[in-house]
């Protein structure tokens, strides 16, 4: 039996050194869990870090050292033990109670337990916790252990905390410390299970199979009974007296299996493991899972799956802000625009119980990097022992998750060492090779050999090969963004693209708030919220032959949101049909930590960018697209797709020019193609003419030019907007072709969204807006520009 108590209350926080502003006072009250950065802020010490430039203000914050002060009462208890349980500190910390130094740490990534029932005071006791600066201490280990080449100056690589928090392509320098997750007393006796790692696997016959590996902390060296029950099977064992570790295996016979979301249901089960008077409980899922390295192909259950893969970075700056109900309010954004997979990208966290619940939950395969990214790392001690320890910890802390299918040792440090000129640069120095080919695999073999582990992304499987060579492992595509039209995609044949992307700006109600001065794509303030180099150059130079010139603010807002919609579709649409050769697509990236132009699909206020509603189709279950020649006719359903193919070319008019009718079958989970005819392939004036492919209730258009090419008459519609319960209906019928036709609501309303977004209507075909808002909107506004717009307008 046990007992815990958070220690969440009466918090002050002061400065201990730093060059402080003089408005700050000795002490503020702060919120634990939490950081110093929400508490000056809660206070209306400082101005928010997400408006306009007030980040460029607050970098003292991270040079400053900080103490975190509360006093509890105590009093005796019946217990032998008494631990204070840390399940997260930022970064560097000293923990004292009553005036005795307990511990100190330098690693936001791990909890950590400490004994202190002997330093307990009958009455009023005093916790402090004091944060040195991160920076700081991260330039002093730089010093020391000599620099190391990365994508950025700031010297990340050479403390355990969120890289990104130092800055990024797309997030501010927000240098936090505090106590960020939960702290607390827990009193036990006799012994507790200090680690449960059931490792869930399918037999050959049906069976489930769980090994139940316990570790015991003991306040007794008595024998123990370590009993562990799932699905109704039970099963004892007896440790010997000194006994710390042992393994309870279950078998289950023909359990429900656990599959990622459109391959089955998501069957989980509860398993409760009991040592003496205390106990455990969570959920498990019984499910295989391989990875075919060559091919790098992930199989579920012996099933191949497509990966429809979004990345994911921390979903802010501040992760104490970040709830279950958020959480889930992204994770559902994921799951309505056909994700099936998470990528945990290594700049940021391993993320909470929340988050890998919710992905078991809902079917998301999670891939996890290990928190490793875009720089050289040392290998130095005390660097390889942290290293080490955070690694068991959240090894065996995910191992009941059957969405975690992968782990992974970075992001991108194996190129860098291949391809980035680092080696003359570190001339002999560690990089973190040691830990990506050895210290990692060493881990996740020993304490989960029921996962794949690669030692990186972008990773060849032959270790010959470099690691971008697209034949074999995975590769990451940036050329196109930073210097090749988005058509370059094309001349890639991947097995697998774990990042790829194109940025846009976030939503207009997005940058309205965090921008109080000119909205203008030049605008000082707008470019603030720009964190990649020649960002907004790049943004324009991507409109390429694509997409006219912007003339105003508001033509540059839809054309560049518009032109990463087209980029990615362009991209997803070319690998989808590559199956299954490639198996698998990971675009750059769902979410954003703040509001800022970037690669995001849903931005910084949660809100979805146009890019999100072409991810809903381009990572449908079915999926038609013109490839060159032909159609390829996408399946990755589960019962065969076949019929009859209708391919028109059509005038700009919509009057038919050719027609033909294929007869095709795409058998589940695959690719078919069909040869385009000659007279519906060649137009007779590609400025001109269309292609419609319809297949049932699918249809793709496809041009023959770029729009800057097509000679698109004057866009002319009729439109209105209805009154209906929980918004408004806008109702758009076309008197002559009307290309990527989109509606904005946020302009109107902050809150409001809409359904659909980026339809190419024919002339006499009519589509449905419905617009959710509590507002009351003005209807002629709805339905004309700005937010109403397509390519084609007047």
């Amino acid at each position: 039996m046990s007992s815990y108590r958070p220690l969440h209350d009466g918090w002050v926080l002061s400065a201990a050194s730093g060059d402080v502003p003089a408005t700050v006072p000795a002490t503020v009250s702060a919120t634990v869990p939490g950081c110093v950065h929400t508490d000056l802020l809660a206070a209306g010490l400082i101005d928010d870090p997400y408006l306009d430039d007030n980040e460029n203000r607050l970098a003292w914050i991270g040079r400053t050292a900080w103490t975190y002060t509360t006093v509890f009462s105590w009093s005796g208890d019946e217990h032998e033990r008494t631990d204070l349980v840390c399940e997260g500190l930022d970064t560097v910390a000293e923990i004292a109670l009553n005036g005795v130094r307990v511990a100190a740490t330098a690693n936001q990534h791990r909890s950590y337990r400490f004994p202190v029932r002997h330093l307990l005071r009958e009455g009023e006791n005093t916790l402090t916790v004091s944060f040195g600066s991160a920076l700081e201490y991260a330039e002093e280990r730089r010093a020391a252990l000599g620099s190391r080449p990365g994508a950025y100056e700031a010297p990340y690589a050479f403390i355990r905390k969120m890289a990104c928090n130092f800055g990024w392509d797309w997030g501010p320098a927000l240098v936090t410390a505090g106590i960020w997750r939960p702290i607390g007393l827990e009193s036990w006796t006799g012994a507790r299970p200090a680690a449960v790692r059931p490792l869930a696997t399918v037999a050959a016959d049906g069976s489930g199979r769980v090994d139940v590996h316990v570790s015991v902390e003991r306040a007794t060296e008595a024998p123990l009974t370590l009993v562990a029950e799932v699905a109704g099977v039970s099963a004892e064992v007896r440790l010997a007296a000194g006994q710390r570790t042992a393994v309870v295996p279950l078998t289950v016979p023909s359990p429900r299996l656990w599959w990622p979301r459109g391959y089955g249901e998501q069957h989980r089960y509860e398993l409760a493991v009991r040592l003496g008077e205390s106990s455990w409980t969570g959920k498990i899922g019984f499910r295989t899972v391989e990875l075919e390295r060559e091919a790098f192909r992930l199989v579920v259950n012996g099933t191949p799956v497509f990966a429809r893969g979004v990345n994911w970075i921390p979903d802010d700056c501040f992760p104490s802000r970040i709830t279950r109900d958020r959480l889930a309010a992204r994770f559902g954004q994921a799951v309505g625009a056909g994700v099936n997979l998470l990528r945990v990208w290594g700049g940021g966290l391993y993320e909470s119980e929340d988050f890998y619940d919710l992905a078991d939950e809902l079917g998301l395969l999670v891939w996890q990097d290990f928190p490793f990214a875009c720089a050289a790392y040392p290998e130095e001690e005390p660097f390889r022992s942290e290293v080490a320890a955070e690694a068991r910890e959240h090894v065996t802390r995910l191992a009941p998750h059957p969405s975690l299918v992968l782990w992974c040792g970075n992001n991108e440090n194996l190129e860098g060492h291949a391809d980035w000129g680092w080696q003359d640069e570190l001339a002999g120095r560690s990089w973190g090779g040691g830990l990506y080919h050895d210290l990692l695999p060493s881990i996740v073999a020993e304490l989960d050999p029921t996962r794949p582990y690669i030692p990186g992304s972008p990773f060849s499987a032959d270790p010959a090969a470099p690691p971008q060579d697209p034949s074999t492992g995975t590769i990451h595509i940036w050329d196109v963004w930073n210097r090749e039209d988005y058509r370059h995609y094309a001349t890639y044949t991947p097995r697998f693209v774990a990042e790829f992307g194109f940025q846009g700006p976030p939503a207009y109600a997005t940058l309205r708030r965090a921008v109080s001065g000119e909205l203008a794509a030049d605008a000082p303030l707008v470019l603030h919220h720009q964190k990649a180099d020649d960002g907004n150059g790049k943004l324009l130079r991507g409109l390429g032959d694509h997409l006219p010139a912007p003339g105003s603010f508001d033509d540059w807002h839809y054309l560049t949101q518009l032109n990463q919609a087209r980029a990615i579709t362009f991209g997803v649409e070319r690998f989808r049909a590559l199956a299954p050769y490639c198996m698998g697509t990971i675009v750059w990236q769902l979410n954003d930590c703040w509001p800022v132009t970037s690669w995001s699909a849903v931005d910084g206020d949660g809100r979805r960018k146009p890019l999100w509603y072409a991810l809903r189709r381009l990572y449908a279950d079915r999926l038609l697209t013109v490839q060159g020649s032909s159609v390829a006719v996408v399946n990755d359903s589960g019962t065969a797709w076949q019929g009859s193919l209708l391919v028109t070319r059509l005038g700009l008019d919509g009057e038919p020019l050719a027609k033909d009718v294929l007869e095709v079958s795409a058998e589940p989970r695959s690719v078919a193609r069909a040869p385009l005819p000659p007279s519906v392939a060649t137009p007779d004036d590609p400025s001109r003419e269309l292609l419609s492919v319809r297949l049932g209730d699918s249809r793709t258009l496809s041009f023959f030019a770029e729009d800057l090419a097509v000679a698109f008459p004057p866009a002319s519609y009729d439109a209105s907007a209805d009154r209906v319960d929980g918004g408004y209906r806008v109702t758009v019928t076309a008197r002559t072709i009307l290309r990527d036709l989109a509606l904005f609501p946020d302009r109107l309303d902050p809150a409001a969204s809409v359904d659909t977004m980026l339809v190419t209507l024919l002339p006499g075909e009519t589509t449905t807006f419905h617009v959710t808002s509590d507002a009351a909107l003005d209807p002629s506004a709805l339905t004309s520009t700005p937010v109403l717009r397509c390519v084609n307008e007047p």
